[in-house]
C-alpha cells in the first residue's frame, strides 16, 4: 500500500511570498534593511532554523537563533492566518487520496506552530491529520529526517511512499529516505536542478502544469505494478 507524504510551502500551498515578507521584516528588525526576494529563493526548500543560521553568520546578527526563529514565526504567522491559499490542482489531488483512505502526512521546515495555523486556515487539517515539523527531528531537508518519520508515524515502509515537493533539498532528501518524488518545482527554472533529475514524475512547469488527475494515473500505476 502506497503513502504520500507532501511537502507543505510551495507544494500544498503558495505560502513562500509570506515567509519572504516574515523574514525580510525579521532581518530589517536587525540591520539588515534590503534583503531581497532573489536572496530568499535560494533557501526555498530549506528549513526556518537552518535559514536563519545561516543568514545570522552572513550578516553577524547578534540576536540567538532562537529568538530570531519567534519573531519571523509571529510574523509569518500574523500573515498565514488570514492570506494563504491551496493551489487548487492540490486540493482536488488531497481530496482524491483521502477519499480513496490513502495514508498522508506533512512532511515541513516549518515550525509545529506554523504548520497547524496553515493546515486549520485552509481546511487541510481535516485530510491531513500527520505532520512532521523538522523542529521534532535531528536534520532538516535535505537530511531526509522528516520523511522518514513521517513514514515511521504512518506506519509505511520508506519503499512505499511517495514525496510530493516543490524545492530541491526536499527532491534530495526523499531520495536519500528511499522515497519515490513527484516533483513540482516551486518555479520553472528550478525543474533544471540535478536534484529533480530522479524524481519519478516531474511537472516542469510547476503549479500551472500540475494536473491531480496526471498524478493520480502515476500513482495508480506505481499501486498496480
Amino acid at each position: 500500500m502506497i503513502s504520500v507524504i507532501f511537502d507543505l510551502d510551495g507544494t500544498l500551498v503558495d505560502s513562500e511570498p509570506h515567509y519572504y515578507e516574515s523574514g525580510r521584516r525579521t532581518l530589517e528588525r536587525h540591520g539588515v534593511p534590503d534583503f531581497t526576494w532573489e536572496q530568499h529563493s535560494r533557501f526555498i526548500g530549506i528549513g526556518t532554523r537552518e535559514t536563519l543560521e545561516i543568514l545570522r553568520d552572513r550578516y553577524g546578527i547578534q540576536a540567538p537563533v532562537d529568538q530570531l526563529l519567534a519573531e519571523q514565526n509571529a510574523a509569518y504567522l500574523e500573515l498565514a492566518r488570514t492570506r494563504i491559499e491551496v493551489f487548487p490542482q492540490m486540493r482536488a489531488f488531497v481530496e482524491r487520496l483521502h477519499g480513496e483512505g490513502v495514508a498522508m502526512a506533512v512532511a515541513s521546515g516549518s515550525s509545529l506552530e506554523a504548520i497547524d495555523a496553515v493546515l486549520s486556515g485552509t481546511g487541510l487539517d481535516r485530510l491531513l491529520r500527520t505532520t512532521v515539523s523538522a523542529e521534532e527531528v535531528a536534520r532538516g531537508k535535505p537530511a531526509p529526517d522528516v520523511f522518514l518519520e513521517a513514514a515511521r508515524r504512518l506506519g509505511a515502509d520508506p519503499a512505499d511512499c511517495v514525496v510530493v515537493e516543490d524545492a530541491a533539498p526536499g527532491a534530495r532528501a526523499a531520495r536519500a529516505a528511499g522515497m519515490a518524488c513527484v516533483a513540482v518545482p516551486y518555479t520553472p527554472d528550478m525543474a533544471r536542478d540535478p536534484a529533480f533529475a530522479s524524481a519519478g514524475l516531474l511537472f516542469p512547469g510547476g503549479q500551472p502544469q500540475f494536473s491531480a488527475d496526471a498524478a493520480y494515473a502515476w500513482l495508480s500505476a506505481r499501486r498496480t505494478a
